[in-house]
């Protein structure tokens, strides 16, 4: 299923500012996306588990990694253009950002660290082809696809500015967060957790 687009016209951050709150929209390379209704339980269950478990792991005083969990605005600038002309801002499930300067009263400015999008049949086409795309470009590091009904993980890592091959991994035991060091994300309690999947 496609994302619905909200016009073909060009738009920038300055112009979503402006939008009413009660409609979500994500904006790349100008068109904006219409976001899905209200995610279903599943989605939410495990974007809530792996946000919890990064929580937990990053929660050392000492640490400058902070976690996220959507409704984050990320802006992703091309170079050094002002907020209101931004025309790439996108709302990923799950995030971390380590530089403390790129986060401000209204979300993160730049690529975080860690970018984590849990596949739903809506939005499924969108965050493979599109945001893969925009994440890639904006150089974040580490960027993980999860298939709650195919209980599976891809993981692309940056290599030398370009997405390496994925990793694809089952969601079973604990999956290291590469960037992340001594970080891995446990499986087993959050799938025994999820409906079983559909024919």
């Amino acid at each position: 299923m496609e994302a619905a687009r909200y016009a073909r016209d060009h738009h920038t951050y300055g112009d979503y500012l402006a939008w009413p709150d009660d409609v979500r929209y994500e904006l790349i390379d100008g068109e904006a996306y219409l976001m899905a209704p209200a995610p279903t339980l599943e989605h939410q269950e495990v974007a809530g588990e792996i946000f919890r478990q990064l929580a937990n792991a990053l929660a050392d005083p000492g640490q400058t990694c902070r976690p996220f969990i959507a409704p984050v605005d990320v802006r992703l600038p091309r170079a050094d253009e002002a907020d209101e002309l931004v025309d790439t801002v996108v709302q990923p499930d799950v995030l971390v950002v380590c530089d403390p300067a790129k986060l401000d009263r209204r979300g993160v400015r730049g690529a975080p660290d860690l970018v984590v999008e849990v596949l739903s049949p809506a939005t499924a086409s969108h965050d493979h082809r599109r945001k893969r795309q925009v994440y890639e470009r904006a150089g974040v590091p580490e960027f993980w696809l999860v298939h709650p009904t195919d209980r599976m993980v891809t993981i692309y890592r940056l290599e030398a500015g370009r997405f390496g091959k994925p990793e694809i991994c089952e969601l079973a035991g604990e999956t290291p967060v590469a960037i992340l060091p001594g970080v891995a994300i446990a499986w087993d309690d959050l799938v025994r957790r999820l409906p079983p999947p559909g024919p």
